[in-house]
């Protein structure tokens, strides 16, 4: 009997042994797959998480995108209460501009207001009346060579070429910088308007290494002043207009030396800009509140 429980105690050690064994082989099982699930979900919410601070980045961006939009749509919204259009060959303004137009008309002289047929005269007596009492012509008046003309809302100053430019020459003079320096003055002092600088030449043609015609010269001289102004002087170069006229808008017939000198001219053309001028009115009419 003895013998017997020996080897049934053995066999159920044994038994026992086996069993602890697979349970200890699927618990490690388990736990591997636990741990890398674990580490998998780790990842996939620092993924997860990266690509949320992404959208929240991109919800930032549009948001400043929209806010800006909003500002940049109230500053058109003002631009455009105070904008002046054209419908075929007729002014249409706003009520708004229109209203800032008659403060400036009321300190018009009332003889020369008398004579406003319609809305574009009006318009010429305002932005006149204003430009007039803006710009100071007065130390450019002083020489010869200079002549200034202002016809209701333009202002017209032409410049003998002696004084810009040698013969055949668009480079200009060191001499004329304190001449461009007083136009530059007059160009920033409104800033409602608009400045073209025109070449003109005599009819005498014109053929060199740089030069090629008198279109070519004229356009260069324009441009030479055009980019002293912005360059030297800072005016700013949206306010600039660069054109060559050549010789076919002579002062007078070319017949003499004389009127060949005449002709030979740069013009400075001061014109207004009627959107910035009734803007410009209109920030001046709140400053004052």
């Amino acid at each position: 009997m003895k013998s017997l429980i020996i080897p049934v105690t053995i066999f159920a050690l044994l038994a026992t042994s086996c069993v602890s064994k697979k349970k200890f082989v699927a618990l490690e099982t388990k736990y591997t797959d636990t741990k890398g699930n674990l580490q998998k979900t780790t990842l996939e919410k620092d993924a997860l998480a990266a690509k949320f601070a992404t959208i929240e980045r991109r919800v930032e961006t549009y948001n400043q995108k929209i806010n800006s939009l909003k500002s940049d749509n109230v500053t058109l919204e003002k631009e455009n209460s105070l904008k002046l259009d054209m419908v075929g060959n007729t002014a249409v303004i706003s009520k708004e501009t229109r209203l800032l137009m008659n403060k400036t008309l009321a300190k018009v002289d009332a003889s020369k207001l008398a004579g406003a047929k319609n809305l574009k005269d009006s318009l010429n007596l305002a932005v006149a009346y204003n430009l007039k009492q803006s710009i100071d012509i007065s130390d450019l008046e002083n020489s010869d060579d200079v002549n200034i003309n202002i016809e209701q809302t333009v202002v017209m100053i032409s410049v003998s070429d002696k004084l810009l430019f040698n013969t055949a020459s668009y480079q200009v003079k060191r001499g004329a910088y304190k001449l461009i320096a007083k136009l530059a003055a007059v160009i920033k002092s409104e800033p409602s308007m608009d400045v073209m600088i025109e070449g003109h030449t005599d009819s005498r043609t014109i053929s060199n290494a740089v030069v090629q015609d008198n279109w070519d010269l004229s356009v260069k001289r324009a441009t030479s002043i055009v980019r002293l102004l912005e360059k030297k002087y800072n005016v700013a170069g949206s306010r600039l207009i660069a054109s060559g006229r050549g010789s076919t808008m002579p002062l007078v017939d070319n017949s003499s030396s004389d009127n060949r000198r005449k002709n030979r001219r740069t013009r400075i053309v001061i014109l207004p800009n009627l959107d910035k001028f009734f803007a410009i009115l209109a920030g001046e009419t709140e400053l004052k509140k």
